[in-house]
């Protein structure tokens, strides 16, 4: 281009850029270039808002009246009001630029609940309890079970039938179970999901007066309470369990014959195939010492038959509920 403009000089523009092979609009546009358009100011739109003009629709969106409202609800009822301040689209730039385009309520953070992590070494260390609907004889109607179980023996200390679901009721179960077991004050957990008898007032209170100290699971986590769960599929899947009751008799007899099966003759996997109340009544090593003599006498008898002299399994040492974690090296991480 510098060429051309000195062989310009001599022969004219239009020679100069014929015989250099240079456009003439290339030419004209080198010698006196335009101002770079994205440098300049860009003038503000006429229809565009003054800063106070924002700033009063800003007000308008945060205030009380309108704070739950979308911007196309803003702008009909400030129409219905006879006032116009902007357009529905207008509002969301307004609402972005102030980073407030998702939410412009005050919100509720969600507390951390912790995981709760407990063992029981014996009985009457750790209770879990719960309430679950049995199908009354209608439709919607239901019967609710009352249930305290002993997480180490699996021992149901008791249980109680309603028509609904109440604390003072549940005050009157947990109470009763704490006198029949003759519970030391300072030497229980009660632990439980999060329902409204479990969280209410007086259940606390009546937990602080006996010196009994509550549990409660996380929200909508059946894994933090999964004894009581089990103990209701258990229910709901015995043979004898019908679809629905038709009664309250019905149901308290059914109970009755079931948790007297439950404790004292169904054989639970987690307490090395006794039954609860020999656990939870203390008859456990009797049963598994003489287990084990039979054992020892049939290896006697017939040793060809073990490939090692057998073992008894025995009562777990301790009983969890999320239970800790151990990482590589054998060593219990907390939670």
């Amino acid at each position: 281009m510098i060429a051309a403009k000195r062989l310009a000089k001599n022969v004219g523009i239009q020679p100069a850029c014929r015989s250099l092979g240079v456009a003439r609009a290339t030419f004209y546009r080198r010698l006196s270039p335009k101002e770079n358009i994205a440098q300049r100011p860009r003038k503000p739109s006429p229809r565009s808002l003054s800063e106070d003009e924002k700033m009063t629709v800003l007000t308008v969106l945060t205030s009380e009246r309108f704070v739950d409202r979308a911007p196309a609800e803003v702008v009909a009822t400030l129409l219905d009001d006879g006032l116009y301040l902007c357009s529905e689209r207008t509002m969301y730039r307004i609402l972005k630029a102030n980073k407030m385009l998702r939410e412009r309520r005050a919100q509720r953070r969600h507390p951390n609940y912790s995981k709760p992590e407990l063992v029981a070494s014996g009985p009457n260390q750790v209770w879990s309890w719960d309430i679950t609907k049995l199908k009354g004889p209608k439709t919607w109607s239901y019967i609710y079970l009352y249930v305290i179980l002993d997480i180490y023996s699996r021992k149901t200390v008791a249980w109680m039938l309603a028509d609904r679901e109440r604390a003072f009721l549940a005050k009157q179960l947990i109470e009763g179970a704490y006198v029949q077991e003759n519970i030391e004050p300072k030497t229980l957990v009660l632990h439980s999901d999060r329902g409204s008898p479990m969280t209410a007032k007086c259940t606390a209170q009546l937990l602080a007066d006996l010196g009994v100290v509550g549990s409660l699971s996380r929200p909508q986590v059946s894994n933090d309470n999964p004894f009581s769960e089990s103990q209701f599929k258990t229910l709901k899947y015995h043979p004898g369990f019908p679809k629905r009751f038709r009664g309250m008799e019905e149901a308290r007899d059914f109970c009755c014959t079931f948790f007297a099966w439950y404790n004292g003759h169904h054989r639970h996997g987690g307490i090395a195939m006794l039954t609860p109340n020999d656990v939870h009544d203390g008859q456990a090593q009797k049963i598994l010492d003489a287990r084990q003599r039979t054992m020892d006498l049939a290896f006697q008898l017939f040793p060809e038959r073990f490939p090692r002299p057998p073992q008894i399994k025995g009562l777990p040492e301790n009983v969890y509920i999320n239970p800790p974690i151990e990482d590589e090296t054998g060593v219990e991480k907390t939670h």
